[in-house]
């Protein structure tokens, strides 16, 4: 990658690469395409014989990518102060298992979401935990834990030394040790039950699905109607759900993958108005998080 020009599909794994990357950094599909595009206008907006002196565009353009997304995380804490609720992080259609299920073909629009890899670092528990850090430690754990990026190079992003790059990557790892990789079989049918007990309104099987001490968390960004709180306990949760289902005939509610792990979307009238990532723990639902913002919910659009 020594020379300005690159193919076409060099061009677009760099792209999908960085979608990746500031994806997991910022939590949004929306900001993290913004920042990639802005990373590329600042590449082409370069002198091109100083583009001809950049020996890695793919390396110049992760940096670049890596120093927006800091900069818009040192600004997320006062937006979400501005947030009417919780903030939840966007969530990811599996598009493909769309297609199979509603027999669509695959070749169609594409949207930034279709190019992100659904693995353990994109699931709604592991965004949650990441979203606890500060916006360094972030940035240095991610390149470096999720993307193997050596910490010399994220010392350029940082502007710090590589020994404190590494240092805040084992602040964040610590904060990680605690989210847990979903056992996904087991996931699949504890999701399912909730799926079966939520439609027939049945709040002493869902009580029995749901951890003592399980919390419930929604994100409607004040555009749409959710509760704003926090719901805790197995009682308040399974009271809640089955309220709403009162209150909302004629959902239909589908069991799909959600940041790659089995969740739940109920749509209406064919439209995704609702998306539910869970944490299971031994059985048990001890987190649910519940998406409503129709502005997070766009790529659920082009998937469903």
């Amino acid at each position: 990658m020594g020379t300005v020009e690159t193919s076409a599909a060099d061009a677009a794994t760099d792209r999908r690469q960085l979608i990746n990357v500031a994806y997991r950094l910022l939590g949004s599909v929306t900001e993290a395409e913004d920042a990639v595009q802005d990373a590329y206008a600042r590449w082409y907006g370069l002198p091109r014989s100083r583009r001809e002196e950049i020996r890695s565009p793919a390396a110049w353009l992760t940096t670049a990518t890596s120093r927006i997304c800091l900069d818009l995380l040192g600004s997320a804490r006062a937006r979400r102060e501005r947030y009417v609720g919780a903030w939840l992080p966007e969530p990811l259609p599996d598009r493909a298992e769309w297609d199979r299920a509603d027999g669509v073909d695959p070749a169609g629009p594409q949207d930034p979401a279709d190019q992100i890899v659904l693995d353990e670092s994109v699931t709604t528990a592991f965004l949650v935990v990441l979203e606890s850090m500060t916006p360094a430690e972030r940035v240095a754990f991610v390149l470096h834990d999720v993307f193997r990026y050596p910490f010399a190079d994220i010392a350029d992003v940082l502007g710090r030394t590589p020994a404190a790059c590494k240092q805040l990557a084992a602040s964040a790892r610590r904060r990680v040790s605690v989210a847990r990789t979903p056992v996904r079989t087991a996931q699949a049918d504890v999701v399912r039950r909730v799926k079966e007990a939520w439609e027939n309104k049945d709040v002493a099987t869902l009580v029995g699905l749901l951890d003592p001490a399980a919390v419930m968390t929604a994100d409607g960004g004040g555009m749409v109607g959710t509760v704003l709180r926090p719901v805790e306990g197995d009682a308040r949760i399974a009271r809640y759900m089955v309220a709403i289902a009162d209150k909302a005939p004629g959902l239909e509610l589908l069991q799909r993958s959600v940041n790659g792990v089995p969740g739940l979307v109920a749509r209406r009238d064919g439209v995704v108005v609702t998306v539910a990532s869970f944490d299971v723990v031994d059985g048990s639902v001890t987190r649910i998080w519940v998406v409503r913002n129709p502005e997070k919910l766009r790529s659920w659009a082009v998937a469903g």
